[in-house]
């Protein structure tokens, strides 16, 4: 199982920036997928989440700004993201969680990371 993220590069503070992960391999069914980002300096931490059915869950700094989605026919997940800030500068990587055949453990995969740079 792979993911594969995309859509970052450097924005204004107060731009938008969409990013985009898209799972691909032996995947029977997708639970949890999320986003998570990392500063320089600081530890990596939870931006959003969304289960399969929908729910979503958004970290305190970022709620108001930034819609998690998904489409489970594209085995991808979305971020999008606005009125950034220059805080939001960080590696981005997307989680999911990921069950490659029937009755078998969910096992969480990362992309290899984006960079967003929010600067003037």
């Amino acid at each position: 199982v792979q993911l594969q993220a995309s859509g970052g590069g450097l924005v204004q503070p107060g731009g938008s920036l969409r990013l985009s992960c898209a799972a691909s391999g032996r995947i029977f069914r997708i639970n949890v997928m999320g986003w998570y980002r990392q500063a320089p300096g600081k530890q990596r931490e939870m931006v959003a989440t969304i289960t399969a059915g929908g729910r979503t869950s958004y970290a305190d700094s970022v709620k108001g700004r930034f819609t998690i989605s998904r489409d489970n026919t594209k085995s991808t997940v979305y971020l999008q993201m606005n009125s950034v800030e220059p805080e939001d500068t960080a590696v981005y990587y997307c989680n999911a969680g990921v069950s490659t055949s029937w009755g078998e453990t969910y096992r969480y995969y990362w992309g290899q990371g984006t960079l967003v740079t929010v600067s003037s």
